[in-house]
């Protein structure tokens, strides 16, 4: 079965109208008279903001219209591809559908140019109140930040709607009532050894390879035999 096409839609002639017309995501645009420079530029124009949003048209039209819920729905669709690695989605994605969680439990409805720092705080208070930890709480609000950011970039609201929101400084340690989490130390070194005579081979060459590396478990999982110079004695990546 063939994929969908990659061609761009054709510039083409309304023989009604004399008009120039291009069709983007099943909508006629009319360019104005047919073989004019001002119609090319014009199609031009509307097909690389068609390009850069991912070859559909922007789903809502003027930012009265965008609403947070809105918002989430089209910063999800752009996450699923670009939190990706090796074809598979990071942890990262995880992370953005937690912080929508959140924020669609009071503000789903809410336009997304009214909502300000004081939502975002009050956000904030629902994920403290939760139960959450200081440093999880600072991330998912740097997540929905940069939600806000993206949608700026796209034309759905002023982009002074990100701008305030970024008066709302991470939570400090000991200066709110979110919960503080004890650092996660390393194992003691006499620790891994003796796990190491119980861990399967694969297993226990992983773990070697981070002792060596400092290299994350997912970093290991990932490695790909091609990515490693072994042509010499020290094997570099």
């Amino acid at each position: 079965m063939r994929g969908p096409s990659k061609s761009l839609p054709k510039y083409r002639k309304h023989k009604a109208t004399g008009q120039a017309i291009v069709t983007l995501s099943g909508t006629d645009f009319y360019l104005g008279p047919h073989g004019t420079k001002a119609s090319k530029l014009e199609y031009d124009r509307l097909i690389g903001e068609w390009l850069a949003n991912g070859r559909r048209l922007t789903v809502v039209v003027t930012e009265q219209q965008v609403t947070v819920v809105e918002l989430c729905a089209e910063y999800w669709r752009f996450c699923k591809t670009y939190y990706v690695k090796n074809g598979k989605a990071t942890d990262e994605q995880a992370g953005v559908k937690a912080a929508i969680r959140f924020l669609k439990v009071n503000y789903a409805k809410s336009f997304a140019k009214d909502f300000g720092p004081l939502a975002l705080e009050t956000v904030r208070q629902q994920m403290i109140d939760a139960g959450n930890s200081r440093r999880y709480i600072n991330q998912n609000i740097g997540r929905i930040k940069r939600m806000f950011k993206w949608g700026a970039s796209k034309e759905l609201f002023p982009v002074t709607v990100f701008q305030a929101l970024q008066t709302v400084v991470g939570l400090k340690q000991g200066k709110s009532k979110a919960l503080e989490t004890a650092p996660i130390m390393p194992v003691d070194d006499a620790t891994v050894e003796a796990t190491l005579e119980h861990a399967p081979k694969i297993v226990a060459d992983m773990i070697r390879f981070q002792q060596l590396t400092g290299c994350r478990p997912g970093e290991v999982r990932t490695l790909r035999p091609n990515e490693i110079d072994r042509s010499k004695d020290v094997w570099l990546p």
